[in-house]
């Protein structure tokens, strides 16, 4: 029989990083409130027939915002699934207070449904490491529950709790089922917090003296605001800088593949295929994945570390300008990776009408899927030149500029949608834990990083290859890819080609450009098998030659970078954001609106750059 085991707690107890340990999994880990927004589930590397339910973190069990309804929702219909036999309570012990209150509430929960719970004491390395210590014993006395220390992030205490939850322990005491809190109300339960964190709690505030000396510098005034901006800047810098060398060992492998594989091939019309649409088109694509394993593992890094909720309260003043929150920032950072992420992760900001303006904002950061595309483009089009010793790359600066572009396009809109409707909806106070700072785990976030890669490759890579088997279909027959302009592809770019003249593209780049509304990656694959097919006697892999070799002009390939920008092209981001809303005409719209003014940022940028003789 299965049996399933509750984990709880509120935020930035280390409960996600715990719940990877245990299971093996690989949940999102960040240490700033609102990152975990769903149920997750997985079953116990080490105990059999044993599944783990992670619940979304929170404060307490009167849920505010969205995400806290979810959360405590689903934890009261746990309680009573008969098939939950254990319930794991993790706390912070170096925030002991605003721990306790929501244990004592989760105890009384519990007692009432006869579930036994377990209080697993985190964080007892970073007590140990400043000479702090807690008094356990007497704190589950008190609590009338188990306490065991555990470090979720060294994994010490993993295996006495793994030894509890078998009942091997047999120096254990019982599980308790005293009901001295059963029918406490919640206004004794936090002065018991209070008075419990005072008598066992770790004596002195070094804790909080290292994070305010450290916080003087980071939300300083102005040296807060410039190291935001130095921060933001290495992140994009380093896409280019630290995933180079993977990158030319993945475009160098895929070109020996391609030269081993291809003479293998039985037949022309397989070996066509095998090097236009497997090795230009795919190849394409997965040259840039060490991309998205630089910029996931960096935005991690800076998550894990306690920064992220700094820099949300850095940009609250600024957000509140364009209608936004401070908590706006998280979601739509989130949405630099990916924005249905992001969409989720919309669910932390408590005003309804803030939520909507920052579901308005995510689907114009530009995610991982524009990645590909920027990249490419930059590179075809922006030379490979530094400045200051080498410390600042030409294209870095780019790839800088076009993120932000795309962030400043996000605020534009939230502004003038903000100004233009009534506010119908009475706005919480800006409420922001600051958590502390912390060294990052980094096993988790390279298998994190790592898993992301594999998420984009397997949900991109099915869409690319579809379209790219169906490129190459169309423009080798009917003349086995003599002439491109005179097969189908050829007739159907004819078709588009009018749309995309004003902005100087020629048909093969219109059809790259449709391809691309079922994920924007597509682009960069789609083209791969069309000059694939043109210069298949070629290294079939670097694409950014071919481009260069077209004579696409400079204006055309800004007018791309814009166009890809602002335009709203991913199927999953609209199915996500239709569910989250609550409605389908929002998505259509914004599809509708971005596209447009895609088309018309593009065409203003085109003419712009052609007139200054670009």
């Amino acid at each position: 029989m299965t049996r399933k085991i509750i984990l709880i707690g509120s935020p930035n107890c280390g409960k996600s990083l715990l719940f990877n340990r245990l299971t093996g999994l690989s949940q999102k880990v960040a240490n700033f409130p609102g990152i975990t927004v769903e149920v997750t589930s997985g079953h116990f590397a080490d105990l059999e027939n044993t599944t783990l339910v992670d619940y979304p973190g929170t404060y307490s069990l009167q849920p505010i915002s969205g995400e806290e309804q979810v959360a405590v929702e689903q934890f009261q219909q746990g309680l009573e699934d008969p098939e939950v036999s254990h319930v794991l309570c993790l706390i912070d012990v170096t925030r002991l207070e605003k721990s306790l209150y929501f244990t004592l509430q989760v105890i009384r929960e519990c007692e009432r449904r006869g579930k036994p719970v377990l209080v697993l004491a985190n964080m007892m390395d970073i007590l140990a490491g400043h000479g702090l210590e807690v008094d356990l014993e007497g704190l589950s006395r008190e609590l009338s529950a188990p306490v065991l220390p555990i470090s979720a992030r060294t994994g010490k205490g993993v295996p006495e709790l793994l030894c509890r939850l078998r009942g091997e322990d047999a120096a254990a005491d019982p599980w308790p089922h005293d009901e001295g809190i059963a029918h406490t109300p919640d206004v004794l339960l936090r002065g018991n917090a209070h008075q419990l964190a005072r008598k066992y709690g770790p004596r002195g505030d070094l804790l909080v003296r290292t994070q305010t000396r450290l916080d003087g510098f980071f939300l300083h005034s102005a040296f807060g605001g410039l190291a935001f901006f130095v921060i933001m800047y290495l992140l994009f810098q380093s896409i280019f800088t630290w995933a180079a060398p993977a990158m030319d060992a993945v475009e160098a492998g895929l070109g020996w593949l391609a030269e081993l594989v291809v003479p293998l091939v039985p037949g022309q019309l397989g070996k066509d295929f095998t090097a236009d649409a497997l090795f230009s088109g795919m190849g394409a694509f997965l040259v840039f994945v060490p991309q998205i394993f630089v910029l996931t593992f960096v935005i991690g890094m800076l998550e894990d570390s306690g920064y992220m909720a700094r820099a949300a309260l850095i940009c609250h003043k600024p957000l509140r300008f364009f209608g936004l929150t401070g908590k706006s920032f998280i979601p739509m950072l989130s949405g630099v990776a990916c924005a249905i992420p992001g969409i989720y992760a919309a669910r932390s900001i408590d005003s309804p009408r803030k939520r909507l303006l920052t579901y308005l904002a995510i689907p114009l950061m530009p995610c991982s899927a524009r990645l590909p595309v920027y990249t490419l483009l930059i590179a075809a089009f922006i030379p490979n030149t530094t400045a200051f010793g080498g410390l600042v790359g030409v294209q870095g600066a780019a790839m800088f500029g076009i993120y932000f572009f795309g962030m400043f396009c996000a605020l534009l809109v939230t502004a003038l949608v903000s100004r233009s409707r009534a506010d119908h909806f009475t706005d919480l106070p800006f409420v922001l834990e600051m958590p502390p700072y912390r060294v990052p785990a980094w096993a988790p976030l390279v298998r994190k990083a790592w898993q992301r890669c594999k998420h984009f490759i397997t949900k991109a890579g099915g869409i690319i290859l579809a379209v790219t088997v169906v490129v190459w279909f169309l423009g080798y027959f009917p003349n086995g890819g003599a002439d491109l302009s005179a097969s189908w592809l050829g007739q159907l770019g004819r078709f588009v080609g009018p749309l995309f003249e004003p902005l100087g593209l020629d048909w093969r780049y219109g059809v790259a450009i449709l391809t691309s509304f079922l994920a924007r990656e597509v682009f960069v694959g789609t083209l791969g098998a069309m000059f694939g097919i043109e210069s298949a006697e070629e290294n079939m892999v670097p694409l950014v030659s071919h481009i260069q070799a077209s004579e696409l002009g400079l204006a055309s390939g800004l007018a791309l970078l814009v166009f890809f920008a602002i335009a709203l092209m991913c199927v999953s981001t609209m199915a996500i954001l239709s569910r989250e809303a609550g409605s389908r005409r929002l998505p259509l719209q914004m599809f509708a609106a971005y596209g447009v003014a895609g088309y018309l940022g593009a065409l203003a940028i085109y003419q712009l750059v052609s007139f200054l003789g670009g």
